[in-house]
């Protein structure tokens, strides 16, 4: 019986993949096996299905708030409702701090629910009862789906800007690098103090990088919809500048995506920020880098999904 494709619930603007040479050496070009991609986030969770590298569909569930365990049981369940064949593999996001092996959350401020819950147990009733999920961050898969997707070489810094401001840096191959843990560093920390406009991070740090662009800060600066309001000027758009300016010194990218859900949506600022941010830039900079922003709500999900695919991580 030849493979159905089923329809997409949420439509994204997601391209298909142009590359994904990784995935062909992991099963048979004729295997037509399915790999699913699950991000928990705050307040949904998002999924992705990929056959042969390619997107099936993506959805997400519906809104939660400081969800139990049951309701994020039933909201993976949601966002996976298409999901009608067996996986060969899943790839878990999941927010907070996991133990040494991987496999629970000792620690989620916002989705409490995940604390002390086998990761496994939340993705049997879509994946099965024997299903290990590959735990990966959320800015590790973006990244991964932004630079396996658009066919990158060199490397690419993304800076995944929602509730917190994250980041991952992927090398050629696919490779992330990791600092510390699963990240580059905490970029959220990252001292950006803008004259005039003080602020205290989350974490305790002044000037914090994520005390301008989180999502609790941009929320008391602008009310809602914060990514539509902010100008190249204000504070939060000069903090970013600054960010990648310093990022340029450490890491060196050939290519800088800014994304996350309110990175997707500073698309507009790109041209004025790329020009504060390449005056009197160092020299240690790379001479040509480019300067985008994500295109999809679910770079974290497609990203888990192609990491499940790829078999290792890092």
């Amino acid at each position: 019986m030849a493979p159905v494709c089923y329809p997409c619930k949420v439509r994204t603007g997601y391209e298909p993949v142009p590359r994904e040479a990784d995935l062909s050496l992991h099963y048979p070009p004729r295997m037509a096996v399915i790999f699913l991609g699950i991000d928990i986030g705050g307040s949904t969770v998002k999924a992705a299905a990929l056959r042969d590298g390619k997107v099936l569909w993506t959805a997400r569930s519906l809104r939660y708030s400081r969800a139990s365990t049951d309701q994020l049981q039933e909201a993976v369940r949601q966002a996976c409702e298409q999901l009608h064949e067996p996986v060969a593999g899943v790839g878990l996001c999941v927010p907070g701090l996991l133990d040494e092996k991987r496999e629970q959350i000792t620690l989620s401020v916002n989705v409490p629910g995940l604390v002390g819950v086998p990761l496994k147990e939340l993705v049997a009733p879509v994946a099965g009862d024997g299903a290990a999920p590959r735990v990966v961050n959320d800015a590790n898969a973006t990244a991964y789906d932004l630079y396996m997707g658009r066919g990158l070489s060199g490397r690419l810094l993304a800076i995944v800007i929602g509730t917190g401001v994250g980041a991952a840096v992927i090398d050629d191959g696919g490779k992330p690098l990791l600092v510390d843990g699963d990240s580059p560093g905490h970029i959220g920390q990252i001292d950006v103090s803008i004259d005039g406009a003080p602020v205290v991070g989350p974490d305790g740090g002044r000037g914090s990088l994520e005390g301008y662009l989180g999502a609790p800060a941009l929320r008391a600066r602008y009310g809602s919809n914060p990514s539509e309001k902010i100008r190249p000027r204000d504070p939060a758009a000069r903090a970013l500048v600054r960010a990648v300016r310093i990022a340029h010194a450490v890491y060196r990218p050939h290519h800088v995506c800014i994304a996350g859900g309110t990175g997707i949506r500073l698309a507009r600022l790109l041209p004025a920020l790329r020009q504060r941010i390449a005056e009197e830039l160092t020299s240690v900079a790379r001479t040509e880098w480019t300067f985008t922003t994500a295109t999809s709500d679910f770079h974290a999900a497609t990203g888990a999904a192609r990491i499940a695919a790829r078999g290792q991580w890092p």
